[in-house]
């Protein structure tokens, strides 16, 4: 079983800074693409990046310039430093890994979720 823990997130003013890593453990084949994706209120989940196990990373349009995904294929985490937050980052962030289990199943797995608040 896969477990994810979330670290990071809270509040800060317009054009601050925040880092949110998250952390898998368990028992897994490989780990494959692990992401960032954010919830605001009254909206549906949305991408905000995700990174290969190569390194290919992806971002949503509205956090390019001012995000960087990067991991750690030794210690299996994910970290998305925050630079230039706006107000309309506002959001709960849950961090997503994609693994493959012994035995060849590809799975998925959400984190808990940690809130980011923009806001002076």
């Amino acid at each position: 079983q896969v477990q994810l823990v979330e670290s990071g997130g809270g509040l800060v003013q317009p054009g601050g800074s925040l880092r949110l890593s998250c952390a898998a453990s368990g028992r897994f084949f490989s780990i494959n693409v692990m992401g960032w994706y954010r919830q605001a209120p009254g909206k549906e989940r949305e991408l905000t990046a995700t990174i290969t196990g190569r390194g290919t990373t992806n971002y949503a349009d509205s956090v390019k310039g001012r995000f960087t995904i990067s991991r750690d294929n030794a210690k299996n985490t994910v970290s998305l430093q925050m630079n230039s937050l706006k107000p309309e980052d506002t959001a709960v962030y849950f961090c997503s890994v994609s693994y493959t289990a012994y035995g060849g199943k590809a799975l998925n797995l959400w984190g808990q979720g940690t809130q980011v608040t923009v806001s002076s």
